[in-house]
């Protein structure tokens, strides 16, 4: 009988840490403890549901770009990716679901695993547009239907104030398609009402990068941010840089939201490159110290990778290591409903992020093949 590949570690389990050895193929076969196992870490693949770029490549540049930014992000532990898109005009938003489309159905040789599309923009507000360009739209019947058709959106973004906004949420959600709240001036009320919307049509309820792009949270007026950690159902984004978010922020939405609240990158194509100019969109804007600015100085999606916003939230926000292993796999397989992965257990997948005790990538597994 075949032997079946084994690691040897200290396996990362939702409430503790097990040193023991996992035995797999394409899913996880066995788990046993073995407390002579070295001093390395074994966590879930993670999933990254919001990533524009990275080593120079846009989702918006097409299928080639696709493949090279999946394989950075490969490189720093993601072993799911949903390549997103930024606000431009609506036959360019197209193509690039296209591209995505073609990708998702082709695989990307040695690479992660491709959920499908995130669809940030053009349905955002044009009041509250970030780093986003300046092509804004209402969600019309007529896009949404078109958008819906492509089969590969997995997560749209919708500012729930904008007109036809009701009907879109709608739409998405018994199309199956997650409805991130974001990039909206909507108050508490109005995100209340988009989360029992969406939920009505049997849909799920998410939030575009927590507290960025919307309004925050003020005695009088609470804001969407309320209505979101309030809920007993909305998951959240959250890009932990420490840059878009203080780690204290952190820890209370955290504290509030526990497992629905999951980490993303948002990086734009100037993750994993020098400091500098580059571009988002469109747009110029700047890389200096980590951070990415346009020329007004307003903060223009990010550099992060998955592996330091883990690292962060052991860090800065002083979480364990279980618990901050959860914010880049398992509450993010829940949000998406991949029942297949996110945790290291039998018959999951064999998605192995290997980390050394600095929790350093050391090595990439995805589907039980070692791919970094």
């Amino acid at each position: 009988m075949t032997q079946l590949p084994e690691l040897d570690g200290q396996i990362v389990l939702p409430e503790r840490i097990l040193p023991g050895r996992i035995a797999f193929d394409r899913r996880i076969r066995a788990l046993a403890a073995r407390p002579d196992a070295p001093r390395r870490y074994i966590l879930p693949g993670f999933i990254d549901g919001h990533v524009h770029g990275g080593d120079g490549a846009d989702t918006m540049d097409g299928v080639a770009a696709i493949h090279r930014l999946s394989r950075f992000h490969l490189a720093h532990g993601t072993t799911t990716i949903l390549p997103t898109t930024i606000t431009r005009p609506w036959p360019d938003v197209m193509d690039a679901l296209r591209a995505v489309a073609d990708v998702c159905r082709t695989g990307v040789t040695d690479g992660p695993a491709i959920h499908g599309a995130h669809l940030e923009g053009p349905f955002v507000s044009p009041h509250k547009l970030g780093a986003q360009p300046p092509f804004a739209i209402a969600p019309s019947p007529d896009k949404v239907r078109e958008a819906v058709e492509t089969g590969i959106v997995r997560v749209v973004t919708l500012a729930p104030e904008l007109e036809h906004a009701e009907s879109a949420m709608q739409t998405f959600a018994e199309a199956g398609v997650r409805v991130s709240l974001g990039h909206m001036t909507a108050d508490y009320d109005q995100a209340e009402r988009a989360i029992c919307t969406i939920c009505a049509a049997g849909g799920t309820v998410g939030a575009t990068h927590l507290f960025n792009a919307m309004s925050p949270i003020e005695g009088r007026r609470p804001g969407p941010v309320t209505a979101l950690m309030c809920s007993d159902v909305a998951y959240a984004e959250m890009i932990f840089d420490t840059h878009h978010v203080h780690p204290a922020t952190f820890r209370l939405a955290s504290r509030m939201m526990g497992s629905r609240l999951l980490f993303v990158t948002d990086a734009m194509r100037g993750a994993g490159l020098p400091d500098g100019p580059s571009q988002l969109g469109g747009q110029d804007v700047t890389i200096r110290d980590g951070v990415v600015r346009l020329p007004g100085g307003s903060l223009a999606g990010s550099v992060l990778t998955l592996d330091v916003a883990l690292r962060n939230a052991v860090e800065s926000g002083g979480m364990s290591l279980p618990r901050a292993a959860g914010l880049v796999s398992f509450n993010a397989a829940r949000y998406l409903g991949l029942h297949d992965r996110g945790v290291l257990a039998v018959g999951r997948r064999a998605d192995f992020v290997v980390m050394d005790e600095r929790l350093r990538v050391q090595e990439v597994w995805v589907e039980g093949r070692r791919v970094v």
